[in-house]
Formats: structure tokens, C-alpha cells, sequence
């Protein structure tokens, strides 16, 4: 059952996601360097539920984004979006289509939003802070056109965090790894839990 059917919207809450990460990933850089992008995302969290599956899912794609980090060529062409003369809207429609050339899953479409992140840093570091906004919305339309669909045909972003949970756990095997899969593996559980005990409280 995809979040809508529980009160929850899986628009609002990818979204307000693509706008968690994207902040997160600028808190270093200094405020007057970042334009306001609240008004840009449309659809706002409407609950205390949503919020705390915005922050919990964030967390897990900034331990999957640790991942990508050492892959040049994912560095490589987030470098060009910033840097390379063109259409930006080319060079972020390339690396997202990258992303996905072997089709969506969970783990990918939490390296995208992790993408959209380091190109907002990016984009302050190459002097063109308007542009964060510009990749918050190009984001946030290639998730409604590309990735809202199969995430409600997917049960939701409910179901995202078994998977997200052990992401971690695959690839190079160490214990850092490990204990990150398992810190995810609570992080999903208390996501879960939480989610049941609040349907049941609507329930009474």
C-alpha cells in the first residue's frame, strides 16, 4: 500500500526529501551564499509522520551517498554539470539517466537525490548560487515525470527502508559497513514501528 492510502503522500514526501537532502548537503556553506528554496517546492509536509520519514530517509541517502563518493566517474560528471559550457539541464538529465541506465531501484534513486546535493555544493563553489535552485527543481521534476510512478506501484516510501537498510552492507566488506547496515536496519525499524502505532492511534 503506497503512502496515500495511509494518510501520508509519497509526492510530499519525495519532494520535501529532494529539498532535506539538497539543504543538508549545503549546511557547511555560508547562508547569504544559498537563495531561500522553500518556495520552489510546492507541496509542503503536512504531518509530524511525514516529517520523520523525510529525516529518517535522509539520513540513509547521505549513508549511501558515502558510497558514491569514491566512484570518479559519477564525481567526474557532477564536475561537468557545474563546469562544462552547455545546457545544464543536458548535463543533469545525462547523469541522472545514468544513474538509472540499468533501471530504478531504491538504492538509485537514493544516489540521485544524493547527486542533487553535491551538485547544489557544486554550484556555490563555481559562483552560480541561482543554479541551486535550478537543481532542486530539475530534481524534483525528474522525480515526478520518472520516479513518483514507480515508487507508488512499489508500495510507497514505507517500503523503501528494508531495502535502503542493507545497501550499505553490500560492496566493499568491512566493519564500518556493517555497522552502518545495522544502524540503517534500526533506523528502518523505528520508521516501521512508528508508522504502525500511528496508524493504529487513527484507528481508535
Amino acid at each position: 500500500m503506497a503512502c496515500e492510502g495511509n494518510g501520508m503522500s509519497d509526492q510530499r514526501i519525495g519532494e520535501a526529501l529532494i529539498k532535506e537532502v539538497i539543504e543538508e548537503e549545503l549546511k557547511d556553506v555560508p547562508p547569504e551564499d544559498i537563495p531561500p528554496l522553500t518556495p520552489t517546492v510546492r507541496q509542503q509536509i503536512k504531518s509530524e509522520q511525514e516529517q520523520k520519514m523525510v529525516t529518517q530517509l535522509g539520513k540513509m541517502i547521505r549513508i549511501i551517498g558515502d558510497r558514491v563518493k569514491d566512484d570518479q566517474e559519477f564525481q567526474d560528471a557532477i564536475d561537468g554539470v557545474a563546469c562544462c559550457p552547455g545546457s545544464r539541464w543536458d548535463r543533469f538529465k545525462e547523469v541522472a539517466d545514468k544513474v538509472f541506465e540499468h533501471g530504478i531501484t531504491w538504492e538509485r534513486i537514493a544516489v540521485l537525490f544524493y547527486v542533487a546535493g553535491k551538485l547544489a555544493v557544486k554550484m556555490v563553489e563555481a559562483h552560480l548560487p541561482q543554479s541551486v535552485r535550478e537543481i532542486l527543481v530539475w530534481t524534483v521534476d525528474f522525480f515526478r515525470n520518472n520516479l513518483l510512478g514507480w515508487i507508488r506501484e512499489h508500495g510507497g516510501w514505507i517500503n523503501s527502508f528494508s531495502e535502503l537498510a542493507v545497501v550499505p552492507m553490500h560492496g566493499v566488506s568491512s566493519i564500518s559497513s556493517h555497522s552502518y547496515g545495522l544502524v540503517l536496519i534500526f533506523i528502518a525499524g523505528l520508521a516501521i514501528g512508528s508508522l504502525i502505532t500511528w496508524r493504529m492511534t487513527r484507528q481508535l
